[in-house]
């Protein structure tokens, strides 16, 4: 997957600039630092990381490493509707897989992509902790329970 280059305008460097300085810069805040630069921008591009390296004095492998360790952090923007599948045991077991095939088809899409127009986005996680109502998938804030296959569709068509 090539990643795409993007260009940050001043304002997005001396945003970044702003939310390092109110953790004094620390290098101990890089977890918060890189949580405040992803509420804001929505993703945490390489181009991101590199200035939050400069102003922590953090070599930017490190901070590459800790956005891609934890899940919660993405390298790549996400879709206006995010969708997540969860792939704990309770949910796989129930058919979370065949759940996540049928998003991947309906939307030509492999987990991590999102569409071209920007609508919907696709992940998986490990749990949510709503296991009583496995197989569920997570769209935005809404949480869907007891999902089948045959539900896909469906939930698409509330985000149209």
């Amino acid at each position: 997957m090539s990643s795409i280059k993007i260009e940050l305008r001043p304002e997005d460097v001396a945003k970044i600039k702003e939310i390092c300085a109110s953790f004094n810069n620390d290098p101990q805040e890089l977890i918060n630092v890189l949580h405040k630069c992803q509420e804001h921008f929505g993703y945490l591009p390489a181009e991101v990381q590199e200035v939050v390296s400069g102003e922590l004095k953090v070599p930017v492998a490190k901070i590459y490493g800790v956005v891609t360790f934890y899940s919660f952090f993405t390298m790549t923007p996400k879709g206006k509707h995010p969708i997540s599948i969860c792939m704990g045991t309770a949910c796989y077991v129930r058919g979370a897989e065949k759940v996540l095939d049928e998003f991947k088809k309906e939307l030509g899409l492999q987990v991590g992509q999102t569409t071209g127009d920007g609508k919907f986005s696709l992940s998986s996680l490990r749990c949510v902790g709503a296991c009583g109502l496995a197989p569920v998938v997570l769209v935005g804030d809404k949480t869907y329970g007891r999902v089948a296959p045959d539900d896909v569709k469906n939930i698409l068509k509330e985000y149209e």
